[in-house]
């Protein structure tokens, strides 16, 4: 392919290099300079493939600031390739605010596809795939993570993270705590590497087997979560809210009746949850 000055997205292997393509090799041997998170890290499969482009560290800490010398870069008629240590760029690693300015200044930003984790844990995780949502690193403290969970725990998408082995006890968890015990995920450890392994089933089942066998403590992980499930007998969050709201002037149980007909509920169900959960008399 024939270089440009443009930016190039290059995912790199996320533990086997073999996984590189054809295409990313190419690319980060004609470009004249190759953005990296750590060049240290890069620098070890870039001499696997004989890889000699000019190479410059870009990484959370000085990425707003090395974006107008990359861009100065470009405008000389120079192509440039961003890297991360492992995967794809900006997914839960520095390049946005590159890409952003990049784009802004008129340069064309073009995306060499490959590995990606999050990706990678959901095609072998056997959890559904149709919708999902990657939400990258839960918060380090206690309270924020469970308050994170907890603002998750009715999405129905199939949920990903990613975790760090020295805090993959403490995730869980707090999993158990908010998701509650019985909530289906999966751990995925090392992919791609030779201790890959994927641990499946509910929660508090996955938390006993990694506190048991410190191997899994150790290594990337991904840890995806089966989407909330509905109950058949569950009322909708918004019904519950119609009922508190037509309360204001009517009765209970006429309000629970105005609220089930709008919403499409069976009345009594309402009128039943709402003496049950609400504490509020007829």
């Amino acid at each position: 392919m024939k270089i440009t000055p443009s930016l190039y997205i290059v995912a790199t292997p996320i533990g086997n290099f073999d996984d590189l393509p054809q295409r990313a090799i190419d690319v980060l041997n004609q470009v004249d300079l190759i953005a990296c998170e750590d060049t240290r890290h890069s620098g070890r499969l870039f001499a696997h493939f004989g890889i000699n482009s000019k190479t410059v560290a870009v990484h959370d800490h000085n990425e707003r600031q090395r974006a107008q010398w990359i861009i100065d870069q470009l405008s000389a008629g120079l192509s440039c390739a961003l890297v991360s240590d492992a995967g794809t760029p900006l997914i839960s690693d520095p390049g946005y605010h590159l890409v952003k300015q990049v784009r802004e200044a008129g340069f064309e930003v073009s995306p060499i596809p490959g590995a990606c984790a999050a990706i990678a844990a959901l095609s072998a995780s056997g959890l559904p795939s149709d919708r999902f949502s990657f939400e990258g690193f839960l918060p380090a403290k206690e309270k924020a993570k469970l308050d994170t969970l907890k603002g998750l725990a009715q999405d129905s998408r199939t949920l990903i993270f990613y975790e760090s082995p020295r805090r993959v006890l403490a995730t869980l968890s707090c999993m158990v705590e908010s998701l509650g015990a019985d909530r289906e995920i999966v751990m995925a450890r090392e992919l791609t590497k030779t201790f890959e392994t994927f641990l499946h089933g509910p929660v508090t089942e996955v938390l006993s087997r990694v506190e048991q066998d410190l191997d899994q403590q150790k290594g990337e992980i991904v840890l995806l979560i089966k989407g909330h499930q509905k109950q058949a007998d569950e009322l909708p969050q918004a019904a519950i809210e119609t009922v508190v709201l037509l309360q204001q002037d009517l009765p209970l149980k006429k309000a629970a009746a105005y609220a089930a007909q709008i919403h499409g509920v069976k009345k009594n169900a309402l009128y039943k949850y709402m003496l049950q959960h609400a504490n509020l008399e007829n």
